[in-house]
């Protein structure tokens, strides 16, 4: 049996309309490309990456998000590293922040020093 590398591309936007879907959650990319492609099963990732089952489930479910930990195991097991996972993370979360207006209503600031923005 043959090692396969998986590359996947994170797309980095400096605003929303950049980005006109939500990126997917690290979860999903888990759940629907890896775990199959790997033939592993929620049980045996677990066991690998030395976490229960249920932080796995959890985690496949989008019930969590990833973690800095969780990040470096997964980046090491994959051989995609801890960044990787993290830039996905960020990524879903900071575009369905972006599109909840949380930050809507907050004014920029007026630096005093010039070139500090």
């Amino acid at each position: 049996m043959g090692h396969t590398t998986w590359i996947w591309k994170t797309t980095m936007a400096t605003d929303i309309e950049n980005i006109g879907f939500a990126p997917p959650h690290p979860g999903e990319i888990l759940r629907e490309d890896i775990l199959p492609a790997l033939g592993m099963n929620v049980t045996a990732l677990a066991s690998h990456l030395g976490v229960t089952r249920q932080t796995i489930s959890r985690l496949l479910n989008e019930k969590s998000s990833v973690s800095t930990e969780m990040a470096q195991k997964l980046g090491k097991a994959l051989g995609n590293g801890a960044r990787y996972w993290l830039a996905l993370q960020l990524q879903h979360d900071l575009w369905h922040a972006e599109h909840n207006g949380s930050a809507e209503n907050v004014e920029p600031l007026n630096w005093k020093t010039p070139n500090a923005s």
